[in-house]
């Protein structure tokens, strides 16, 4: 027969014996090998769909093999263009390397959709620290009819005069798609682009925008 002191005796020492099984385990730190971009391949293929707008279909097919080179040859990606849905199609094989290089794809066939030119896109393959901004006239003052017409007039100037100078100031790229805005370049360049084209919305002239850029500029060439 067992008594109570015996049966508490053995239920101290089982679970002591389960507490230190514990923490031999817990002791022991996982070891995770280094995992290769095949390994991730082999449980699921990325992929990526942009859209092209009916204006940039003409400009595809002539810069189609600029663009289909470096996504091919370098980041060894599959691309194709269908033209029922109007869609590039962009796709991880066997031969690619870096899991992350079908985003950088994706983001330089999307840069190429909204205006930019083929030679400007392509720094998005080549430097990490390029971004691509998009906003609206109205996000900044709501205009309608003739003033957002005049609005837009200003930040382009005579002859792109106005947006070139903003772009060569602050190294940047500037595409004026309607009421839309798209600033390609690194983040503190496109903060002060930005900038420079909210106060021109905003109805300051541009003499006194061109006065800041100079400003800007210097200092830009002072870091450097």
């Amino acid at each position: 027969m067992i008594t109570t002191d015996q049966l508490l005796t053995t239920t101290a020492e089982t679970t002591v014996a389960s507490i230190n099984n514990t923490e031999s385990h817990s002791s022991e730190k996982p070891n995770f090998g280094p995992l290769s971009g095949k390994d991730v391949r082999s449980n699921r293929g990325e992929f990526r769909r942009i859209r092209v707008p009916p204006h940039r279909l003409t400009p595809l097919k002539r810069d189609w093999l600029k663009i289909y080179s470096p996504i091919v040859e370098h980041l060894k990606l599959q691309v194709r263009v269908n033209p029922k849905t109007r869609m590039v199609e962009i796709r991880t094989c066997d031969e690619t390397e870096d899991v992350g290089s079908i985003q950088k794809a994706a983001d330089f066939v999307r840069a190429y959709c909204l205006g930019f030119s083929a030679e400007d896109s392509l720094a998005l393959l080549r430097m990490d620290d390029l971004f691509l901004d998009s906003f609206e006239v109205k996000d900044v003052k709501t205009l309608t009819g003739d003033h957002l017409a005049r609005a837009i007039g200003r930040l382009a100037g005579k002859d792109g005069k106005t947006k070139y100078t903003i772009e060569n100031a602050t190294k940047t790229r500037i595409v004026l798609a309607d009421s839309k805005i798209h600033v390609l370049g690194t983040f503190q360049n496109i903060k002060i682009a930005k900038n420079a084209i909210s106060s021109l919305i905003m109805g300051s002239p541009p003499g006194k925008i061109y006065a800041n850029l100079k400003i800007v500029a210097s200092r830009m060439k002072g870091r450097f």
